[in-house]
Formats: C-alpha cells, sequence, structure tokens
C-alpha cells in the first residue's frame, strides 16, 4: 500500500452554511470518509470485522480528534482527504489527516481511533494489526 491514502471529495450545496463557506462538521465527514477508504485499502471490511471475521465481532471508533481549521473551501471546490498511519498501540491507531484544494492545506487532524469490542477497547488482533503496520509511515 501506498505511504498515504487520498479520496477526492466535490463540496456541494449540502456542505456549505448561509455564508457559503464549507460548514466545520463537514470536514469531520470528509476525515471518516478518508478513514474507511484507508480500511478498505487495507482490505478490512468493516463489515465483515463487526460481525467476527477477525475472532470477534470489533469496529473502530473515534477516541480523539485535533483539528486545525486553517482556510476555508467553497461550494465546487475539489478537495482531496489525505490520511497516513502515524502509530499503532495496542488497541489503537493514530492518524495524520490532511483536506487539501490544489496543494494548498485547508484542514488537518491528528485523529486516535481505538479497536472495540462489546463497547470496550481491545488489542487489534493479529492480521488487523499487520494490515495497519504495512501502510505505517513516519510521522
Amino acid at each position: 500500500m501506498k505511504a498515504q491514502h487520498s479520496i477526492p471529495i466535490r463540496i456541494y450545496w449540502e456542505d456549505t452554511d448561509a455564508s457559503g463557506l464549507v460548514y466545520h462538521t463537514s470536514y469531520i465527514r470528509f476525515m471518516e470518509r478518508g478513514r474507511t477508504e484507508l480500511l478498505r485499502t487495507l482490505e478490512l471490511d468493516q463489515r465483515a470485522l463487526l460481525e467476527g471475521a477477525a475472532g470477534g465481532p470489533i469496529f473502530f471508533v473515534v477516541r480523539a480528534m485535533n483539528i486545525d481549521f486553517r482556510k476555508p473551501a467553497l461550494m465546487d471546490d475539489l478537495l482531496s482527504v489525505e490520511t497516513r498511519v502515524t502509530e499503532i498501540g495496542g488497541a489503537s491507531i493514530d492518524l495524520d489527516q490532511r483536506v487539501i484544494r490544489n496543494g494548498e492545506l485547508l484542514v488537518g487532524a491528528r485523529v486516535k481511533v481505538v479497536c472495540v469490542e462489546n463497547g470496550r477497547a481491545r488489542r487489534l488482533p493479529a492480521d488487523v494489526r499487520t494490515k495497519f503496520e504495512n501502510a505505517l509511515t513516519a510521522p
């Protein structure tokens, strides 16, 4: 896998607020899509994981997110959401996410996701950990 995963996002009316700028929570949705597509690229099927494919019904939740809103995006902009795996813990994965327009950083985020089973954090299953390790990049 490439060290950095990227997906395109087009800005629609529904993503903006009354001023015509992208509403701040829209960026969180865009980054969620980036994380979901990263899992697909790693061949981690969220439905299969939830149904027990890794030994128990697991899923990932956002534990922490630190967002830096630098510049606004506008309706019709074409953005890129970049996602990199920067660190892997026992039950967690740290990600760096960036929302870019024409090479310019608009929003950056540090995100920690945690593997959860039955409402509690659990260690990453070995095969899941290996897939994330293969995507690990230097911070």
